[in-house]
């Protein structure tokens, strides 16, 4: 029996962050009008972190502002500690996505503290989010691999899956940040964290496709459970901290091999198609993703 699934696109956000050029607000604002007019219903458009840091997140604020907001559309940001949140609150977002890194070598140069001091400020954001009436996502990140400890306990993934979900996350996602893991990975953790969880939070899995495995993981997570999948437009993007980061899964491929799988996504290819046509022209280069290089299924001749 087919299932719908539910595609974040974080594009805006993720996307955008580890590339060289600087897209201006104003054409950041348009992508996310043609994301939503694509049918995309959640859209994660900025990251609430130091501009030092990440250059290309500093119109944080401006890009929430400026959005032309549209019903039934979600529009979510990253944020890292208390003052993110702060930020994000003034800003009006619909919605949070908190991360925790599960290795505590990436945690620490990513977020400059350890694993068990962000887990527990996470635990704090996501109470003061719920009490604000915010959704709230917790994000494990490099929970399939690390770049600088190399294999990373699941154990250590579900502790902190235990701890946000007892703060009270609404979903929980696994990411992949530097594309090292394969669906055996993605079955293990998705039952773990069912395990705690039950059916009392969403299930949320974020691939990068830096080995190539990242559809089959995706495939993967929606056989074992998953509600929702990160993507953005191209397959643009990847974390600034990851030596040799590659991008995510590309929407517009995601979408081609759910819909062709049987599973709807709401989204139209053609238009995301487009898109991403748009944010290539604005990056100046071809983007890795690969159908819209191919197009869709052609229709039989004669």
């Amino acid at each position: 029996m087919s299932t719908a699934v539910s595609i974040v696109d974080v594009s805006l956000r993720d996307g955008l962050q580890n590339e060289s050029v600087l897209v201006a607000t104003a054409d950041k604002l348009r992508i996310a009008d043609l994301l939503a007019d694509a049918g995309a219903r959640r859209i994660e458009v900025a990251s609430f972190v130091h501009p030092k840091l990440v250059p290309a997140m500093a119109d944080a604020e401006a890009v929430l502002s400026g959005l032309h907001r549209v019903e039934g559309v979600s529009y979510s940001a990253l944020v890292l500690n208390d003052r993110g949140l702060d930020r994000a609150l003034a800003a009006t977002v619909d919605e949070i996505n908190v991360v925790v890194c599960a290795s505590d070598t990436f945690s620490r140069r990513n977020q400059n503290m350890s694993t068990e001091e962000s887990t527990r400020i996470a635990a704090g954001i996501i109470e003061r989010a719920r009490t604000a009436g915010i959704f709230a996502t917790l994000t494990v990140g490099t929970a399939f691999g690390c770049p600088f400890e190399g294999e990373v306990d699941p154990a250590a993934v579900l502790r902190i899956v235990s701890a946000a979900y007892a703060a009270g996350a609404q979903e929980i996602c696994l990411a992949d940040t530097i594309g090292v893991g394969v669906p055996p990975q993605v079955s293990l953790l998705a039952e773990g964290t069912r395990d705690i969880t039950g059916a009392g939070a969403g299930l949320r899995f974020h691939f990068h496709n830096t080995r190539n495995t990242g559809y089959a993981n995706a495939w993967a997570a929606l056989a074992a459970g998953a509600d929702t999948l990160d993507a953005g437009i191209g397959g643009i993007g990847g974390c600034p901290f990851a030596p040799r980061a590659t991008g995510n899964i590309a929407t517009e491929d995601l979408v081609y091999l759910l819909e062709r799988g049987g599973h709807p996504t709401g989204l139209d290819l053609d238009a995301l198609i487009a898109t991403s046509a748009e944010m290539g022209a604005l990056l100046g280069k071809e983007l890795p993703a690969l159908l819209p290089r191919a197009g869709g299924f052609p229709a039989a001749v004669g």
